[in-house]
Parts: structure tokens; C-alpha cells; sequence
């Protein structure tokens, strides 16, 4: 679904933007900034999301992960939640084989994490700033990407972005 309608006006998604830990949302399901999928999870040794994932969720998504095969650029795959708290884990593809992101990996990521979100009914999703970390894009200028992204589609789940802080950005 495009848009979502109030009488008859078309309402765009804002999602929430908040600073903190991705892991610590209250929603169904999360967002995991991941690569095309075609390197071995365990010879890559997650770092960021992946890695908070991988100690806080288990092995088990990416062993899942892995299953589906390789993941096109922007692409999304839905795993379970390993021993986190959620619905599941919506693995995107915003990094390419060198490890960077660019305006279009960005962009599909979010819709495709979206149109998996709509399909499986969730009602509300968390995503990282996808492509601020492993893939060097600059987080402000993701973060502009994905709320424009998010500015022309429409869902019924409240989407939150989480811009992690460091301790010394506190």
C-alpha cells in the first residue's frame, strides 16, 4: 500500500527517530544492516547490529540468514529472532561487496525491510541508520535518505529509526 488514507488525504510515514541501542526498542520486529549475504557469516565476524545481534540474539538468525543464499543489493530477508525478544530480525542488503553503501542501497533497503513488514503483518519495526556503520556512508546523510524514503510510502506499523550514540557522543 502506497499511502495511508485519513478521510481523504494521503498521510506519509514519519517514523520516530530516536538516539540509543537498537536492541533495546520496544517493537515486533528489527531491522539487521547486513551485507549481500554471499561471505559466510562466520568468517566475517559481525560487528555493529550484527554483532550486538550475534551476542545478545545467538546464532541462530544468521545460520538462518544463510539459507536464503545470496541477497541482492537492497534486498531484505526475514529470519527468526534467535533468543531476542522479538517477532523476528529483517536482514537487509545496504552494503555491497566492498563493503559500501550508496543512495540506492539505502533507499531499497528501507523499502524492501517495509514491504516485508506490511506482508507479515508487524505493527511496528525498528531499523539501525542502515549504511552509517560498515558501509562509511555518513549518518546524517542516511538517516536524509531513509526518511525521504520513508516520506513516500505509506504502512500501517510505526517504524522507529535508532541513530546509536557512543559513550563519548553522549
Amino acid at each position: 500500500m502506497p499511502f495511508e488514507y485519513v478521510g481523504e488525504v494521503e498521510v506519509p510515514m514519519t517514523p520516530e527517530v530516536v538516539e540509543g541501542d537498537l536492541l533495546d526498542q520496544d517493537v515486533e520486529v528489527i531491522v539487521n544492516a547486513w551485507n549481500r549475504n554471499i561471505i559466510p557469516w562466520w568468517i566475517l565476524l559481525p560487528q555493529g547490529v550484527s554483532g550486538a545481534i550475534k551476542r545478545r540474539g545467538g546464532i541462530a538468525p544468521f545460520r538462518e540468514v544463510t539459507r536464503h543464499g545470496p541477497i541482492p543489493l537492497g534486498g531484505a530477508v526475514l529470519t527468526g529472532p534467535g533468543t531476542l525478544c522479538y517477532k523476528g530480525i529483517i536482514h537487509v542488503a545496504g552494503i555491497n561487496i566492498f563493503w559500501r553503501a550508496s543512495e540506492r542501497s539505502i533507499r531499497d533497503s528501507v523499502r524492501s525491510a517495509m514491504e516485508i513488514v506490511d506482508r507479515e503483518g508487524f505493527l511496528s519495526v525498528a531499523f539501525p541508520v542502515i549504511g552509517a556503520g560498515s558501509g562509511s556512508f555518513d549518518q546524517d546523510q542516511a538517516l536524509d535518505l531513509m526518511l525521504s524514503e520513508f516520506a513516500v510510502m505509506g504502512s500501517d506499523a510505526k517504524a522507529t529509526v535508532v541513530k546509536y550514540v557512543t559513550n563519548s557522543q553522549q
